[in-house]
């Protein structure tokens, strides 16, 4: 005959039950966790989407109230707030972008010694940078963070989740904040990879078009030297002509020639500038697309005559489309040390691009001021900014990342990826803000003396 069972073993039964559960939960959260970055893994998403959504995955796993993904810069050796998830918009717009040492706060911690850090009251952490804190006006009370780790064990970043909503993080978080992050980092470099086999094929085919241009060039460059050739020697006669002619026959001669005498030098320049430039920029788009940033040669430059280069060549372009390129507003500066070519490739690239967004009657506006304080010395703010369509949010929020979208038809977003280079370059920030049907504008704020490091 059965015993009944006792009080006592009846709740340690109870217990046990209500433990596997909680176990089975957990299994189920984390298997849920893995799945999901997995998928967006094997949908084709870029490193970018992957990692964001890790992040996402992790803070809704964990019911945690926001998170960051920092990204590594080894050159820099800093942690770039890659991603950034708050209910806050203005603590996102805050941090999105920022860069801190890699040495510095909780998330320096975990970089440099690869292991995990966690606090349930950052109030009693020696490590916590609260000056994040009185940045944005975010309150942190816990965290857990991981390092983001290769598969040769470099540590490429760092994922962290801030404030669970209901009690603190506990070792179960823990556990499913590792694995997320372990998935994280492979799913990163394994999308890294395929964008570098995808990457090299858009390089060769790159080159294959270099060749091409080169050579339909080549008999342009040729043509135009040969033209210019035949017309110096004609001038040449027709001034050797023109004493043995009557006053009223050496009017109509010049009358005649005067067009071509006056322009077809500048009109030659053009189209060896013009060829140069179009071969130049077919190798600055390879470079952009391995990521690779030319030497910048800084040297003291008049800004606005290198503005007024740039509008120069693009109002042949605008104002058949009545559109008015603005440079009235370039204030004098006096000297600024400047990468001049690379500063007019970014200059030409946000001009051009808004060409075709702006409407006929419509302008091009290019400003400068002086900074007083730029990061602890003098600084120049350049604006660009035009009456256009603006920019959606989907387009604007990716301006100047790996995944920038282009509004023009075939538009492959690598204008953007230039100019972000040459600001980088220049030791400078820039932002865009951007309204339907209100225009755009972007800043540029740049040291007027580069560092001497």
């Amino acid at each position: 005959m059965a015993t009944a069972l006792q009080p006592r073993e009846m709740e340690l039964l109870t217990g046990r039950d209500e433990d596997l559960k909680a176990r089975l939960r957990r299994r189920e959260r984390e298997l849920e966790a893995v799945y999901r970055i997995t998928q967006a893994l094997h949908t084709g998403k870029s490193s970018d989407e992957v990692e964001r959504q890790a992040l996402l995955v992790a803070i809704e796993v964990l019911d945690a109230q926001g998170g960051t993904m920092y990204v590594h810069d080894p050159k820099n050796h800093a942690l770039v707030f890659k991603h950034v998830v708050n209910s806050d918009p203005q603590v996102v717009k805050k941090l999105q972008g920022m860069r801190m040492p890699d040495t510095q706060g909780v998330a320096g911690t975990v970089f440099q010694a690869g292991m995990r850090h966690g606090a349930t009251d950052v109030r009693e952490d020696s490590v916590h940078n609260r000056k994040i804190d009185e940045q944005t006006g975010f309150v942190t009370r816990d965290m857990l963070t991981v390092p983001l780790k290769s598969l040769n064990g470099s540590t490429l970043g760092v994922m962290q989740v801030l404030n669970k909503k209901e009690g603190h993080f506990d070792a179960a978080d823990w556990e499913i904040l590792e694995i997320l992050g372990s998935q994280a980092a492979s799913a990163m470099e394994t999308s890294r990879l395929h964008e570098e086999a995808r990457r090299a094929q858009v390089l060769n085919l790159v080159g294959d078009i270099s060749h091409d241009v080169k050579n339909l060039l080549t008999p342009v460059v040729t043509g135009t030297q040969t033209l210019e050739i035949m017309i110096d020697a004609m001038v040449e006669d027709v001034d050797k002509l023109l004493p043995t002619l009557t006053e009223e026959e050496q009017a109509a001669v010049n009358w005649a020639v005067s067009g071509v005498r006056d322009f077809y030098k500048e009109a030659m320049n053009m189209v060896y500038d013009g060829a140069r430039d179009a071969q130049e920029r077919v190798r600055e788009i390879a470079d952009a697309i391995k990521g690779i940033v030319s030497e910048p040669h800084f040297e003291e430059t008049d800004f606005k005559e290198r503005a007024e280069a740039v509008a120069r060549v693009l109002r042949m372009v605008a104002e058949p489309k009545g559109v008015a390129i603005d440079t009235t507003g370039i204030q004098d500066t006096g000297p600024v040390e400047l990468d001049r070519k690379g500063m007019y490739n970014a200059l030409y690239n946000l001009i051009n691009n808004a060409i075709p967004e702006t409407l006929p009657g419509g302008r091009i506006m290019i400003r400068t001021r002086p900074l007083a304080d730029f990061n602890g010395s003098p600084g120049l703010e350049i604006q660009v900014q035009d009456t256009g369509r603006g920019m959606p949010p989907h387009v604007r929020e990716k301006m100047f990342t790996d995944n920038a979208v282009s509004t023009k038809p075939g538009g492959t977003g690598l204008g953007t990826r230039i100019v972000k280079n040459v600001v980088e370059a220049h030791h400078g920030t820039i932002r865009v803000g951007s309204e339907e049907g209100r225009g755009t504008t972007f800043v540029i704020r740049i040291p007027v003396r580069q560092p001497r490091d």
